[in-house]
């Protein structure tokens, strides 16, 4: 994951493009923009080609604020016809800049326990959140922080890593989740509290995760990381385990629900091909496998869950800010994150 794929399942992750030989020369191709978290069972992907008639290619963009900015530099002309992993915290700003066209399809139809503004049809979720190392908490007595201003405490210094907003997704949505729960005048002097109490600011989630979290070797028991995370330590465990080693906390002001959607590209083509493959990331199949997959809770309700899921608790309550706020000041918020953390 640039996000939140963890490496033991890199085997599973696909290539900049996915292209199967046996469907006929003449089959044309559909164009999907990911981001770099988009990952999906090889044999559901063919079997969506075969149906379909198409070659699938699966252009992966970075992050998802990396993969929009992309679109909107070639809007003139397409790069793609459809694109997965716009988020509640960009729909807004690819709605001002008319990159999308509706889709009036079944998916969209379908009632659906999350919500996308927009051309945006939900895909998946997740809940963005404070991860703990069990074993380490447990070794030394500290009791667990009860609310972000517990981690500005001195007994809490030097303990947590975020990732920059600037340049990660979980850490701009860390961010946004703070404004959300504190309001930005004290969100912003949390800030610089935990800035004085010893912050550790990685530039993204791998780094965040495998090098500073104490789970893999680091010095900081406490990460940004994500709810599904504790699953997914089960899930690619080299030794069978029952219980994972990590936590999530659901604080105040610290979760944020990504909603992540799919959409048609204004002046795309494959039309047919690209409403089919929204209507494809909404089927049974795909909604069961993204859980163990991109690590997400499955748009469509009633969805088998499999059963390490079991260690991913959805939060009981968050913040959130109105999508068309986000994209109204995201971008001065992060400036003065940065002021405020790092200069």
């Amino acid at each position: 994951m640039q996000r939140r794929i963890f490496s033991w399942g890199a085997a599973m992750l696909l290539g900049a493009s996915i292209t199967t030989t046996a469907l006929p020369a003449a089959a044309q191709e559909l164009r999907v923009l990911v981001h770099g978290s988009f990952s999906l069972p090889k044999p559901l992907l063919a079997q969506f080609e075969s149906q379909a008639g198409v070659k699938l290619s699966i252009l992966k963009g970075g992050d998802a604020a990396e993969m929009l900015n992309k679109l909107i530099l070639t809007r003139a002309q397409p790069i793609a016809d459809v694109v997965f992993g716009i988020d509640n915290a960009l729909s807004a700003k690819a709605q001002g800049a008319d990159l999308l066209e509706p889709y009036a399809g079944p998916a969209a139809q379908r009632a659906t326990p999350v919500a996308l503004s927009g051309a945006l049809v939900p895909v998946d979720y997740g809940y963005v959140t404070l991860n703990y190392d069990r074993a380490w908490f447990a070794r030394t007595g500290l009791a667990l922080p009860r609310s972000l201003e517990d981690l500005a405490q001195p007994a809490y210094r030097n303990l947590l890593a975020v990732q920059n907003p600037a340049t990660s997704s979980p850490g701009h949505a860390f961010l946004l989740a703070t404004i959300a729960g504190l309001g930005e005048p004290a969100a912003f002097e949390w800030w610089a509290r935990m800035r004085a109490n010893g912050l550790k600011v990685t530039k993204g989630w791998s780094e965040a995760y495998y090098t500073e979290f104490t789970r893999n070797g680091g010095s900081r028991p406490l990460v940004v990381s994500y709810a599904t995370s504790p699953a997914a330590e089960v899930f690619y465990s080299k030794e069978k385990i029952t219980e994972p080693p990590t936590g999530s906390l659901a604080l105040k002001g610290g979760v944020f629900r990504q909603v992540e959607g799919v959409a048609l590209v204004r002046g795309g083509q494959q039309r047919e091909a690209a409403q089919r493959f929204i209507e494809f990331l909404r089927s049974a199949p795909v909604q069961e496998a993204l859980q163990t997959s991109m690590w997400m809770y499955p748009a469509e309700p009633r969805t088998p869950q499999p059963d390490v899921m079991r260690h991913a608790a959805e939060p009981t309550a968050f913040d959130a800010l109105p999508q068309e706020t986000i994209a109204a000041r995201g971008a001065d918020w992060v400036a003065q994150w940065t002021r405020v953390v790092l200069k």
